[in-house]
């Protein structure tokens, strides 16, 4: 067959049975489709996917095991937590090297919270700064007042305390001596002398540290003159202040901050109030009960109560074990097993009537995490921290808790609204 035969044999592009793609001389003609994806470009990413696993699987291979997706994420999750870890210790060790200003924004804090309805009610009446300046002088006065009749009494009795605690121990030590204990005489005369020589041999030691301690009042006074700077600002315009910051943060990021600031205060504010009311229900159940058994110092035991009252769980059981040596040493064993049980049962009222009833609203928190952010508090700064742990993850905890709500309507950024 020649080859003009075969030209004409050829099938022509517009014919039935010939390629779209076909045109003269053999050469593919292609056709694009608008908004149309040709289904190489497919073939060619799924291609471009299964290269790219097997390359993985074939480097997991070679390194032994191909690597989980669980550790992945764990790893992930790692380097956050850790960075996250450091940014945590920076600020703790800032806050360390300034614990006397955090201490005493911290007391500004709690006298705002308390004497602020005071002063919203005498403003009323009088200009907002004579207002705030009345309920904090005079707040000051009752505090400076009832320490000062605590003085008094603990001088007035000093002479007759010594001489029945010199009797009690005495009682104390014939008790021991009795029946069920049947203590020998000489060990408890050795261990007198043992108490006696050391703190002989320790005087310099203990004399250092009652110097360190006038130090440390120092400090303490220092803090509380800042305290109150701070709250009769606080209170006069606190919320100018915090409108203030509120400006100087982008416009999308007010509303949430908003939302923040005022479930912060709210439950700070709330657990202060609650915690006040909760130390003097116990000192007043305490000294109504020290009084009737006529143990000595009650009124100094009362007052006791009422600050160990602000630490959780263990405050108020510390502070009648203090009174049940008192009681120990001044009317003997049967008074002192009766001020015991009286720890059972202050402890009962506060843990199932009292916290619930007054602080049940304003922190949220399980026992155990009391337990443990007290006890980390403790280890980290203390008596300070035992104090602070609590109203700190509570605050925490209901930031977290209103910043997960869906917010249904816009926050009006007022400048006349109070967080409070």
């Amino acid at each position: 067959m020649d080859d003009g035969s075969r030209r004409s044999q050829r099938q022509q592009p517009g014919e039935p049975g010939s390629r779209p793609g076909s045109g003269r001389g053999g050469r593919r003609r292609r056709y694009v489709v608008p908004a149309s994806r040709p289904a190489r470009g497919v073939g060619a990413k799924a291609r471009a996917r299964t290269t790219g696993t097997a390359v993985r699987r074939a480097a997991g291979d070679r390194d032994g095991a191909a690597v989980n997706r669980g550790l992945r994420v764990a790893a992930a999750y790692a380097w956050r937590l850790l960075l996250l870890g450091v940014a945590v210790y920076a600020v703790f060790t800032i806050l360390g090297r300034l614990q006397l200003v955090g201490v005493a924004l911290f007391l500004a804090l709690v006298v705002t919270s308390v004497l602020r309805p005071l002063a919203d009610l005498l403003a009323r009446r009088l200009p907002r700064a004579a207002a705030v300046a009345l309920s904090v002088v005079g707040s000051l006065i009752a505090v400076l007042g009832l320490l000062g009749l605590v003085g008094g009494l603990i001088a007035g009795e000093s002479t007759r305390l010594g001489q029945e605690f010199s009797g009690g121990i005495g009682r104390i030590q014939r008790w021991l001596e009795g029946s069920p204990f049947h203590v020998s005489h000489s060990l408890l005369s050795d261990l007198q002398g043992k108490v006696s020589t050391f703190v002989s041999q320790h005087r310099s030691e203990l004399i250092s540290s009652v110097l360190s301690g006038a130090g440390r009042l120092v400090e303490v006074l220092t803090a509380a003159a800042l305290a109150l700077f701070c709250s009769f600002f606080f209170m006069h315009s606190g919320d100018k202040y915090w409108y203030w910051f509120q400006d100087l943060l982008p416009e999308g990021a007010q509303g949430t901050w908003g939302r923040a600031g005022r479930a912060a205060w709210r439950t700070f504010a709330g657990y202060t109030r609650g915690i006040i009311i909760v130390a003097a229900s116990n000192a007043v159940l305490v000294g109504i009960a020290l009084f009737a058994l006529r143990v000595p110092l009650a009124l100094p035991l009362m007052l006791l109560e009422f600050f160990a009252a602000f630490i959780p769980l263990i405050g108020s059981p510390i502070a009648l074990a203090v009174a049940t040596v008192v009681a120990l040493a001044a009317r003997g064993p049967v008074i002192a097993i009766v001020v015991l049980a009286l720890i059972v049962i202050v402890g009962q009222i506060e843990g199932h009537v009292l916290h619930p009833l007054v602080l049940g609203w304003a922190v949220r928190l399980h026992p155990v995490v009391v337990a443990l952010s007290v006890i980390t508090g403790t280890i980290l700064a203390g008596v300070v921290g035992a104090v602070v742990s609590v109203p700190m993850v509570s605050v925490a905890w209901s930031v977290l808790s209103e910043l997960r709500i869906p917010r249904t309507r816009p926050e009006a950024n007022h400048p006349g609204r109070s967080p409070d």
